[in-house]
């Protein structure tokens, strides 16, 4: 049985919501997983493009007016609908979507995002060029403010406690989580709403080209492949870079006297978040590897856990040369005294990656295989690269007893933050 982490941890996670290029919602998300979609395709945009381009866009069902309604759509960047959009399922699956659940007072948002309104200040400008001043939308400045989303949560919720905007990059939904288990340990909050949402780089608007897009090919972090089937390899030998996603996962967090209280079983239970600095480079790792096991470490330590308590780590994985040489050797060092290195899933083979809320979505697949003891197999992945030297799940599903995962989050500039996650039920 896990033993608690310390004097304030475990946090509580009480419910979740999901909107992603492999399935709207939770449910739809996970399916997806199990049964390997693949969220990537032909860029939305990409009869006007300069360049042939790949892109892991939202499916077409996505409407979040009957959720929101329309004037908040017409008001707002696709990154804070998302993020609107999964945190009323998290909210729904907690039992508190219903007016009064919450305590405006006790109750924190925390959203994390690399790029924020991006998406929408990019379009302004392609108006603003083409048609001048009166083509822009009346919304943009608005619409492209990073704590758009944040706060478009914290107003249709009424909600009045802290209020935050995390931008580390790709790792900013797990630093959101971070954040928020922080304000519930200091006693600020009883319960909060955090995640992760972007969506600069893949949502299409008329023959607008969004410039992200391009400029990831031009950097040289985008695959140059066409075919979806083989564009984002994570740990293959073949990899050769991302393709761009976009979408949120959000959660509910309570304290776990909070939870009782209520009388609610939560999905699972966040152990330790560890963050720290590469200091190395504005795009490439440490290829060491050893600030990514540091961070690794600090959610251990958090956790009051040793590595060999861990039973699966879904990895960043993002399918480039060198991040994913770094993150093995980080896993190579974290796991180095261990018998048996535990297995290693990861999901942008399936969705793209997905920027700041990409660290939230393999949180739920984290949960999602703590439940269930399944563990889907990293897709497109055939030929694991030996210098990896970790037990990459490839080719079918692995059966696993788990009760405790790490999630790994990691992003330009360095920024480095890991996630440990407990199994459903009670601690004693």
């Amino acid at each position: 049985m896990l033993r608690p982490a310390g004097p304030d941890v475990p946090i509580a996670i009480t419910g979740a919501g999901a909107v992603t290029p492999i399935g709207i919602g939770v449910d739809a998300f996970l399916a997806g997983w199990h049964a390997g979609a693949l969220g990537i395709t032909e860029a939305p945009w990409s009869a006007h493009s300069p360049l042939p381009l790949l892109a892991a866009p939202i499916p077409d069902g996505f409407d979040p007016e009957p959720i929101v309604g329309e004037r908040v759509v017409r008001a707002t960047d696709r990154c804070a609908q998302y993020a609107l959009v999964a945190a009323e399922e998290a909210l729904g699956q907690a039992g508190l979507l219903e007016t009064g659940s919450l305590d405006p007072l006790r109750t924190a948002v925390v959203d994390g995002t690399a790029a924020g309104g991006m998406h929408s200040i990019m379009f302004g400008q392609h108006r603003f060029d083409a048609g001048g001043v009166d083509a822009i939308p009346p919304t943009t400045m608005l619409a492209g403010q990073a704590n758009s989303a944040a706060a478009q949560i914290a107003m249709r919720h009424q909600l009045h406690g802290p209020l935050q905007t995390v931008t580390t990059a790709c790792a900013s939904a797990l630093d959101a989580l971070g954040n928020a288990v922080d304000l519930l340990n200091l006693g600020r909050a009883d319960v909060a709403l955090c995640g992760g949402s972007d969506a600069a780089a893949v949502s299409a608007a008329e023959s607008f080209v969004p410039v992200f897009s391009i400029a990831g090919r031009v950097f040289g972090m985008e695959t140059p492949e066409l075919d979806p089937e083989r564009a984002v390899l994570p740990f293959d030998v073949a990899r050769r870079g991302i393709v761009f996603g976009e979408g949120a996962a959000w959660f509910v967090l309570e304290t776990a006297a909070h939870a009782a209280a209520r009388g609610v079983e939560p999905l699972g239970w966040i152990l330790g978040v560890g963050s720290c600095a590469d200091g190395y480079h504005p795009s490439s790792p440490d290829p060491s590897g050893r600030w990514q096991a540091h961070a690794v470490g600090l959610g251990l330590a958090a956790a009051e856990l040793d590595a060999t308590d861990v039973d699966l780590v879904v990895a960043h994985a993002t399918g480039t040369p060198k991040g994913d040489v770094a993150e093995a050797r980080a896993l190579r060092q974290v796991f180095v005294a261990c018998p048996d290195t535990p297995p290693v899933t990861a999901l942008k083979g399936h969705t793209g990656h997905t920027g700041g809320s990409s660290g939230g979505m393999s949180l739920l697949v984290a949960l999602d295989a703590l439940r269930t003891g399944r563990v889907a197999p990293v897709r497109g992945t055939t030929h694991v690269d030996p210098e990896m030297g970790i037990d990459v799940v490839v080719g079918e599903p692995r059966a696993v007893v788990a009760e405790v995962a790490v999630v790994n989050a990691f992003g330009f500039g360095g920024q480095n933050a890991s996630a440990v996650v407990g199994a459903m039920g009670r601690f004693d």
